[in-house]
């Protein structure tokens, strides 16, 4: 996927969740919005370099939108609705082969209760609902999920167990959008029901795939499959 021409900054602060104030290369203070709930630890820190995407669109309240950071030498995508992007991409282009076969790709398809499954492939005998969950988080030096409390994380786990029961096939996929080369796991300490219900989901059969992103100023891929 490629990103819309991207501008540098450093941040000031995050705040309210969805701003950061920064400023740009230029000396400009600006106020981006920030597509990404979560607490994005070990992500953003106070002057770390930023780059942010700029949206001339009159219905906007905010024309700049947080793209990467920059954290030591690794580049981070903090945009977390790029992950289904590049996701419907890798699976298009046949990068994740573990879900080829199919001839049928939809996105965003209503579920379980009152969900949306972020990838339904179908053929004439199965189905698969693949959910996609963005990996941002570093402690130490392994990578995680989730960086805070996900109950709706926990629902979707649930519902995928729930497709499994009716006899259909169900997966889930962490993105990592970091270019670090890391081991990865489940963030247990930070939600314990995330965790048990992952350990639940895996056991009923829940497949799960684990997938690193390359990042740089222009595009980001899935590039490579990480055992886990």
């Amino acid at each position: 996927m490629k990103f819309p021409e991207l501008i540098q900054g450093k941040l000031i602060k995050r705040y309210k969740r969805f701003l950061a104030d920064i400023i740009l290369e230029n000396g400009e203070e600006i106020t981006a919005h920030v597509p990404n709930s979560g607490a994005m630890t070990s992500c953003i820190e106070e002057n770390c370099p930023v780059w942010v995407s700029f949206h001339d669109n009159p219905k906007r309240k905010l024309k700049y939108t947080l793209e990467l950071t920059k954290m030591g030498e690794n580049l981070i995508c903090t945009n977390t609705g790029v992950a289904n992007k590049i996701g419907i991409e890798a699976v298009a282009n046949g990068t994740i082969k573990e879900l080829q076969g199919y001839s049928s790709l939809k996105p965003e398809q209503k579920y379980g209760e009152k969900s949306r499954i972020d990838i339904l492939l179908e053929n004439e005998n199965e189905k698969c609902y693949v959910e996609i969950k963005s990996v941002s988080l570093k402690i130490q030096e392994e990578l995680a999920f989730p960086d805070a409390v996900t109950s709706r994380g926990t629902k979707h786990l649930n519902e995928l167990i729930s497709m499994v029961e009716e006899g259909h096939r169900a997966v889930m996929l962490y993105i990592i959008q970091r270019t670090e080369n890391a081991s990865f796991r489940i963030a247990k300490e930070i939600d314990k029901k995330y965790y048990e219900a992952f350990l639940e989901a895996r056991k009923k059969g829940v497949e799960i795939l684990v997938y690193q992103s390359s990042i740089n100023h222009k595009e980001i891929n899935i590039s490579k499959k990480i055992d886990f």
